[in-house]
This record gives structure tokens, C-alpha cells and sequence, in this order.
């Protein structure tokens, strides 16, 4: 095994030795032979092809069906630095949750003046209907991601907040049955905290949440899905069988008696929470868009009313705003009285003109991405791009510079991924899963590790190239 990289490498240290983290990874490493090494990665992609874990990748023509990269070199998380990322994480994620409630209600934040209206104005996640009421519980948010970057062995940042439908569980989950059926002797020989019972805790959450409707008994809680041409729809079938819960489609749904009911053999079913994987846009034809075929005509009067639980509510996709997070350190002080456990990157709103004239000054040493964008896209990342690309960037900002926010390019972390050549750097990003319901907030010890699998890249977007890897936190 060697080092090679010029940043922070979370295997190696800058002469080469083995971190501490990894010190049992890579004595167990360098006992396995080359050949079966190689034989183990081939056989994990065929796993993954045969278990069906694929993504639509939505081009010009057709939707395009790829296999998610799997790299079988594990991203490894001392239990110290998960603590201190756990206690980050939760105080962010409270403070999400009541910057929601008070958007929807007194708006406080922006009667103190530490948020622009105008951010409300001009966001579409932003939901009049949603204004005066509040969901069972007083949660909006019921499963949140959190995406993290490492830039040193103390240093984390938050690089974006995931409020509405973040995805991925599936593969952190696969990634890891994948992991232990390959090697079980090795988590033999590592502690490793279990990530197998996110299904359980995910349902146990969920059934906290029941609306005033409920009715005792056992909650019935189904996940809503688009269907089968969703990119995600692999994950929304896994997680409605591991919970051992229903997957309806909106065609499956409909309201009777001021509830939400399902179609079963039986007659017509009361779902008391609905896990929903389905835009707020689509979500109800009477409400939002009238043409959608996606959602259930009549929920939202059904969900005001008390008769279901939606999750995640609808409206929370304003807290993904790129904008709003430019915000974050200011709303998490607001909220929770403290200062944020984890930072930030440093962001330069490009509606502000002094800003907007330092990115247009720097834009070949910054990353610009669209406040309402996300997977990668509609993004400039400077040190990378062509002059010609840095010119056609330079006249969109111009044109709309509410548009977007700039942030430096971060020396982000690397882990190795196996090459037939040996192990190589490549950079990676974490997105925690948080659970949240009136019972308290449930964070899976670990996460989905996304990988950027072209050597010098940064983008660990799957739609952009990127893989995954199983996230490793060692137990005490």
C-alpha cells in the first residue's frame, strides 16, 4: 500500500504511515493476495448488477440506466470524530426544523432582520399553503441529509443541506451488506457500527409521527413513489420492503371519508403517514400542478385537516435554497442560541453587488452553483473549466446573479479506491441520514460515502461519474 496525495488523505499521513483509523484496514489489506483482490472487485460489481442497484441518469433523449459504481475500499470514521460530528449535525438539524416552523408562521428571522424576505419571495419551495399550519408533531422535516466535506483531521464543513427527499439510503445499506458478504472475516477483526437496522428505525420513527386522525392500533405508513422510470425508484421499492411497508403509486390512492386511502384486496385502506418521494409540485392536482398524474387529488385538505402525515412536509425544499444556506450559520445562532458546531463553507451571495463584482473578478478560482440547483448541475467549477466556458458563465451571472452563490475550491479529503494498479486518492463527500419525529433525532452512525472516480475530480455526483463506498464508524 502507498500514499499519493497532495491534500488531505484520511488513510495516510504526509510520510506515508498508516492513520490510526486504518491501522487494522491495512494490516488485513496487505495480507490478501493481488489476484484475489481483483476477483472480489469484479464480483461486487456483479453483485450489484445482479440486486438490480441502478440510476437513471435523465439526458436530452432517452433516460439512460446505469450501475452504480461501487468502490470496496471502506471510508473509515474513528468513534471520537463521529461524536463530534454527531453533536453538529443534530444542532443543525433542530435548527432546520424550527427555521421551518417559523417561516410558516411568525416569521421571527425576518422580523429581526437576519433574513431577506425576498429569499422567501423568490423561492418556488416556498408553499403559501403551507402557511398557519402546522404538521403532527411540529416536524418538517422527518428524514434529512446532510452533506459534509473534510479538508483536515479536524476540519468538516457542511457543504449543503438535503430537507426535502434526500436519497442514497439504499446504497448505504447495500454497500454494506455487499461489504460483509464479501469479507466477513474482516468485520471480524474491525468493530464496526451496524447500519442494518435503518429500515426498523426509519418505520419506528415514521410511526411516531401519526396525525390527529390516527386512530390506535398499528400506524399505517406506505412510501409514495413517481414510479418505475424514477431514477431513485430502486431505493423507494427497497426501503418500502425493508420497513414492511406499502409502495403505492398515486393511481393507488384516493380520498375517501377525509382520509387518504389505499386500494388493497380488502376494499380501501386509511394510511396514517406517507412517506412521499414525490416533488411538492406533483404532489396534489387540486393544489399544485393540475396536470400531475403523480400524487392524490385532494391530499393537501386531507393533510391541513389532520387526517395524514405527509414526510417530509411539504415546503420544506426551501431550506435546500443554496441561498437560504449562505444563511445557515445565522439561523442555526438564531434558533438554537449557539454557535454552529459545524461550519460552513464560505459563501458569496452573488445578489450582493460587492460579492457578485469579487466572483466575477475570481471566477477561475471558484465554484458557482445555481441556488436552486442540485446532482452536479447548472455549476461552474473554475479551476477546471475553459476559458470559453468561464466567459459563457461570466454573461449568465450578469444576466440573473440572484441566481447563484460562489464558493472557493475546497482541498477536499481523499480515501483510495482499488485499481488494478494498487490503491489510488480519489475525493469524497459524507451524507449522513438523520431520522426526526416528536420522539427525538436518530443519526445512522455513518452515512453514504460518494467518491469522485476520475483521478483529480471533484464532482462525486453519481449523475456526474461519481461511486460510493461503505462508510466505516469504529466503535469504541
Amino acid at each position: 500500500m502507498s500514499a499519493g496525495s497532495s491534500t488531505f488523505d484520511e488513510m495516510f499521513d504526509g510520510s506515508g504511515q498508516t492513520r490510526p483509523a486504518y491501522d487494522e484496514y491495512c494490516r488485513w489489506f496487505d495480507e490478501q493476495p493481488g489476484e484475489w483482490m481483483r476477483r472480489k472487485a469484479r464480483e461486487a460489481d456483479d453483485t450489484f448488477r445482479r440486486t438490480g442497484i441502478t440510476f437513471n441518469v435523465y439526458g436530452e433523449n432517452e433516460a439512460e440506466e446505469r450501475l452504480i459504481p461501487f468502490d470496496m475500499v471502506p471510508r473509515i470514521i474513528t468513534a471520537a470524530e463521529w461524536r463530534k460530528l454527531s453533536r453538529g449535525i443534530e444542532q443543525r438539524v433542530r435548527a432546520l426544523n424550527s427555521f421551518l416552523y417559523d417561516l410558516y408562521h411568525r416569521q421571527e428571522i425576518v422580523r429581526a432582520g437576519r433574513l431577506p424576505e425576498r429569499l422567501l419571495q423568490t423561492n418556488d419551495a416556498w408553499l403559501a399553503n403551507m402557511v398557519g399550519f402546522t404538521p403532527p408533531g411540529g416536524i418538517y422535516t422527518h428524514i434529512v441529509g446532510i452533506d459534509l466535506v473534510r479538508t483536515g483531521p479536524d476540519e468538516f464543513f457542511v457543504l449543503e443541506d438535503n430537507a426535502r427527499t434526500p436519497s442514497g439510503v439504499s446504497y448505504m445499506l447495500e454497500n454494506r451488506e455487499t461489504m460483509m458478504g464479501m469479507f466477513p472475516d474482516l468485520f471480524s477483526r474491525v468493530g464496526v457500527e451496524s447500519v442494518s437496522n435503518y429500515p426498523r428505525r426509519l418505520a419506528r420513527s415514521l410511526a411516531a409521527c401519526v396525525p390527529p386522525a390516527f386512530a390506535g392500533g398499528k400506524p399505517t405508513v406506505a412510501v409514495l413513489t413517481p414510479g418505475i422510470y424514477n431514477s431513485a425508484y430502486f431505493e423507494h421499492a427497497f426501503l418500502a420492503d425493508q420497513m414492511g411497508a406499502e409502495l403505492v403509486e398515486g393511481s393507488d390512492l384516493r380520498v375517501v371519508e377525509g382520509r387518504v386511502q389505499m386500494r388493497t384486496t380488502r376494499g380501501y385502506k386509511p394510511i396514517d403517514v406517507l412517506y412521499r418521494r414525490v416533488d411538492d409540485e406533483f404532489l396534489d392536482p387540486l393544489t399544485f400542478n393540475p396536470d400531475s398524474m403523480l400524487g392524490v387529488p385532494g391530499i393537501m385538505d386531507v393533510y391541513r385537516a389532520g387526517g395524514i402525515t405527509i414526510a417530509n412536509a411539504p415546503g420544506t425544499g426551501v431550506a435546500d435554497d443554496k441561498a437560504i444556506y449562505s444563511f445557515m450559520p445565522e439561523i442555526v445562532e438564531f434558533y438554537t442560541g449557539e454557535k454552529p458546531l459545524l461550519p460552513n463553507v464560505q459563501t458569496w451571495r452573488c445578489a450582493d453587488h460587492d460579492s457578485l463584482a469579487y466572483v466575477l473578478d475570481n471566477l477561475a478560482e471558484l465554484v458557482v452553483k445555481e441556488v436552486h440547483g442540485s446532482g452536479g448541475y447548472g455549476m461552474l467549477i473554475g479551476p477546471t473549466s475553459s476559458k470559453r466556458e468561464i466567459a459563457a458563465f461570466r454573461d449568465k451571472l450578469k444576466a440573473k446573479p440572484e441566481n447563484y452563490i460562489a464558493q472557493p475550491t475546497l482541498a477536499l479529503s481523499t480515501c483510495p479506491i482499488y485499481t488494478r494498479a494498487g490503491l489510488a486518492p480519489r475525493h469524497v463527500d459524507l451524507r449522513p441520514f438523520v431520522l426526526v419525529s416528536p420522539e427525538g433525532i436518530d443519526i445512522t452512525p455513518g452515512g453514504l460515502t460518494r467518491v469522485a472516480l476520475k483521478k483529480g475530480s471533484l464532482v462525486v455526483n453519481s449523475s456526474q461519474g461519481g461511486g460510493t463506498k461503505d462508510t466505516w464508524v469504529l466503535k469504541d
